[in-house]
């Protein structure tokens, strides 16, 4: 068995109000293992994408009081870190692909410009060097003509090329661990299977670990190793994706499971 590349422990989140029982994430502890495709699931609400964003340090600490007893990646705590070493982490050492990319990237530069710099202040690439990695990781992620999206603005783009696009980005630096947020919301199935198979295949040529947090157990069959599932900010069962869609333990798993629409034949 892998060691653990990403290791949580006894997470709690919560809003920082008089509200005292507005607890978000209640005591989730988790470990990612090198090289495999983790899921997270659940239905919206239940904590998923805000244990993430504690993970990374994106919580804004005037709203969300974040406590955990480890956070760490390959053994270094992320929370003890301060927040110019965090930047460095972000991107290099640890990835995340957001739910909606038209929101996350910039609308006012271009696509090569908004990943060329990632390459220069990472990779330490001169102008030239980082084009040229740009069009290579561009194309690696299926685009036909990498140059055109590369002057690209994000609205010219579909909802699928703008996945890739940021598929591109987070794997830029070929890090430890990619989080990847619900990445094929809202995509139409071809599109979601194209995103999802890129994803997955730079994860294993880069050896990166990669958290898929989705709602959809179709994903989950299809793509993960082991599986999370979530239910009011706690983790209500562990399982490889065997054990889940075969053995499921836990009564809300076994809800879960009976909610995915069932094919029926004539």
């Amino acid at each position: 068995m892998s060691k653990p590349v990403l290791t949580v422990r006894n997470l709690r989140v919560s809003i920082r109000s008089q509200d005292k029982g507005a607890m978000a994430v209640d005591g989730v502890s988790f470990a990612l293992r090198q090289g495999e495709v983790l899921a997270v699931v659940g239905e919206s609400g239940c904590g998923k994408t805000k244990t993430a964003e504690s993970i990374l340090g994106l919580l804004p600490t005037d709203t969300w009081d974040v406590q955990a007893e480890a956070i760490e990646l390959d053994g270094v705590s992320l929370p003890m870190q301060s927040e110019r070493k965090m930047r460095k982490i972000r991107g290099r050492e640890i990835s995340m692909i957001f739910q909606e990319p038209q929101t996350a990237l910039d609308p006012v530069f271009t696509i090569g410009n908004q990943l060329c710099s990632i390459y220069r202040r990472h990779r330490n690439k001169n102008r030239k060097e980082a084009t040229l990695a740009a069009l290579d990781k561009l194309q690696q992620v299926g685009f036909a003509d990498p140059r055109r999206i590369l002057h690209s603005y994000a609205h010219q783009l579909s909802g699928g090329m703008r996945q890739r696009v940021m598929i591109t980005m987070a794997m830029a630096c070929r890090p430890r661990v990619l989080i990847a947020d619900e990445p094929t919301t809202a995509l139409d199935v071809t599109t979601q299977a194209q995103v999802l198979s890129r994803m997955t295949l730079l994860g294993r040529e880069f050896g990166t670990s990669i958290l898929l947090i989705t709602h959809d157990l179709g994903i989950v069959a299809q793509y993960c190793d082991r599986v999370l599932v979530m239910h009011d900010g706690r983790i209500v069962e562990k399982a490889t994706v065997h054990e889940l869609f075969t053995d499921p333990q836990q009564p809300y798993t076994r809800r879960l499971l009976a909610a995915v629409p069932k094919v029926r034949t004539a």
